[in-house]
């Protein structure tokens, strides 16, 4: 029976990691992240995303799962890290211990999904969906930083990807996904609350962004929406997403977030007008002036 994910995932690794453009508060308490999955869970999230290159993320989560009494309620998706160079049966061993490592650290049986962390590990699927035989999870993918694998991905199940307002680089690749219906995990709808946060605390070296923020406000406005709403709601409005992925620091971001997803998908009108006017503010690559709005794009300004 396949597994059925909420339409709001919560993204964990700020559980584990220091992370977020944003996040002044540095990795929430036991207590507070306790409080998120609950919040998230009352809401109506069932899907949680964590790997095991996040720190503490997996052991945070799993024991707070285990408190919570959500270990068999909540469907986990973690990655396994860069697999080192060497033989397939080397790579294969490194996949099950990873996999069986992150099994123990969240407290689990068997993970909803696994996806294969970097990219270019791609040409390893074969011997992750081994793992699915074995009954260590339930579905094999990739997470994808660019789109320089999209014709392989295309017989991929489950693939998580960053997706928002600003990046237009999947945009062939949403009819594929629709067509031989692919899994897609979106993340980055906020651009780890770029988008989000008061243009002042924006640090210098992004700057070149305040201009296509002020853009998008007045999108948002002539929607009749808060930038909140227009990003997640422009993401929610892509049928080929299954799972928009969210990260926050407090339950009561994660109420917030909630309140916007609850508002839904932009009338599909509204989102057709809404695509031709982001099309003047987005730039297909995902860079925004000088700026590369991906991990590694964030990396080389200094963050």
């Amino acid at each position: 029976m396949a597994t059925v994910f909420s339409r709001i995932m919560l993204g964990t690794v700020q559980f584990g990691l220091e992370y977020g453009i944003a996040n002044v508060a540095g990795k929430p308490s036991f207590d507070r992240v306790c409080d998120i999955v609950k919040t998230a869970f009352e809401g109506g999230v069932t899907a949680l995303d964590t790997a095991a290159a996040y720190g503490t993320s997996e052991e945070v989560l799993g024991a707070a799962l285990e408190r919570l009494g959500l270990r068999e309620a909540m469907a986990v998706v973690s990655k396994v890290p860069p697999i080192p160079d060497g033989t397939d049966a080397e790579a294969e061993r490194f996949i099950e211990h990873s996999i069986r490592g992150s099994l123990q650290r969240l407290r689990l049986d068997r993970l909803a999904v696994c996806l294969l962390h970097r990219e270019d590990d791609l040409r390893h699927l074969p011997l992750l969906e081994k793992m699915v035989e074995r009954g260590l999870i339930a579905g094999a993918g990739v997470s994808l930083d660019s789109d320089r694998f999209l014709t392989e991905a295309a017989n991929v199940r489950y693939i998580q990807l960053p997706y928002n307002v600003l990046d237009r680089r999947f945009d062939a690749f949403w009819s594929v996904a629709i067509q031989k219906k692919i899994y897609v995990f979106s993340r980055s709808v906020y651009l780890q609350g770029l988008l989000l946060m008061p243009e002042a605390h924006i640090r210098p070296s992004l700057s070149e962004v305040i201009p296509v923020r002020r853009d998008l406000e007045t999108v948002a406005r002539e929607a009749g929406c808060t930038m909140a709403e227009l990003c997640m709601r422009y993401a929610l409005s892509n049928p080929a997403v299954a799972s928009v992925l969210t990260g926050v620091d407090t339950p009561e971001q994660m109420r917030e977030n909630l309140r916007v997803a609850a508002v839904g998908p932009l009338p599909a009108r509204s989102h057709t007008g809404m695509r031709t006017r982001l099309a003047r503010v987005a730039r297909p690559s995902g860079v925004v002036g000088a700026i590369n709005l991906t991990p590694r794009g964030y990396a080389a300004c200094g963050i």
